[in-house]
């Protein structure tokens, strides 16, 4: 299959959410091994960094959702220069559409705003949101077919509504995107700044929201706030512990599928018997999958 399948929460898209059926939360497991593709029975998340170089690309078997890999780009260099222009990544994203197959959504090539990341830059918060929405636009422009996310960057919860306001002045209205993704939030899930964020975005009208890197405290926290989530946390984990028993050829399962399908089914078992955190907004409770 082809193309793109951006309508990865049909109801919730279509803004018909039911107060009697939950919405469902989608779950993109986080891998390296883009060879996955071909038999995970799960949604994957996947870095470009991971695809680019592969001459004969997989075949996905289920959907599957592209990360820029802004995060490593900024962290070792402190701009996109190493990276590909919008250009070349408005092409391979074309590129994974058309021969991986079932792709649901791709990342733009956002400016990550933790000070750490700042520092590394040495611009302000301000001028990452003005980056991350111009490169936005610009992939937009230059591909209006690939299913790009718009994506919100900040450290403050005023900085996110800043960021809002950013893609509004430029005629983008996030309360009617498919999807929105929120950055700089994976590292903050044991304080309630990530819930606050998530709550003013949803107080704003944007509640079809994708969490990068949500772990296990913040899905089981506000699960309710999101849209859909990915995590690569089981690899870390992983790599503390010995192989599953029965696992032969490598020291630890930190890319292990057998180890990461296990994880996934685990979590969303203790993701089903957890109540949602209230917060001070509480949209419908949500349902991982």
């Amino acid at each position: 299959m082809t193309g793109s399948t951006l309508d990865i929460t049909p109801r919730l898209a279509r803004g018909v959410v039911s107060n009697a059926e939950p919405a469902r939360v989608v779950f993109y497991l986080g891998t390296h091994q883009p060879g996955w593709l071909n038999t995970a029975p799960v949604p994957l998340f996947i870095s470009d960094r991971r695809l680019r170089g592969y001459r004969h690309l997989p075949r996905a078997r289920t959907m599957w959702a592209l990360d820029s890999g802004g995060f490593t780009e900024l962290s070792a260099h402190g701009n996109w220069q190493h990276g590909p222009t919008p250009a070349q990544y408005a092409a391979r994203i074309r590129r994974y559409r058309d021969q991986i197959g079932h792709l649901a959504w791709a990342a733009p090539q956002d400016w990550m705003c933790e000070p750490w990341i700042t520092a590394k830059t040495g611009l302000t918060v301000t001028e990452h949101q003005r980056r991350t929405v111009a490169n936005y636009l610009q992939l937009r422009h230059l591909a209006p077919d690939l299913p790009i996310v718009p994506v919100v960057q900040g450290y403050t919860v005023d900085d996110y509504l800043r960021c809002v306001d950013r893609y509004t002045a430029a005629g983008i209205d996030l309360s009617t995107a498919a999807l929105v993704g929120v950055g700089s939030i994976c590292r903050r899930q044991a304080t309630t700044d990530a819930g606050a964020i998530l709550t003013a975005l949803h107080q704003h009208g944007i509640a079809r929201l994708h969490g990068f890197g949500i772990k296990t405290l913040g899905l089981r926290r506000y699960p309710h706030l999101l849209a859909s989530a990915d995590s690569m946390a089981w690899s870390a984990v992983a790599r503390r512990q010995p192989p599953l028993p029965g696992c032969t050829g490598h020291i630890n399962c930190a890319n292990c599928p057998r180890y990461a399908y296990q994880w996934r089914t685990q979590l969303l078992h203790q993701l089903a018997s957890t109540p949602a955190q209230p917060t001070l907004f509480d949209p419908t409770p949500g349902r991982v999958a």
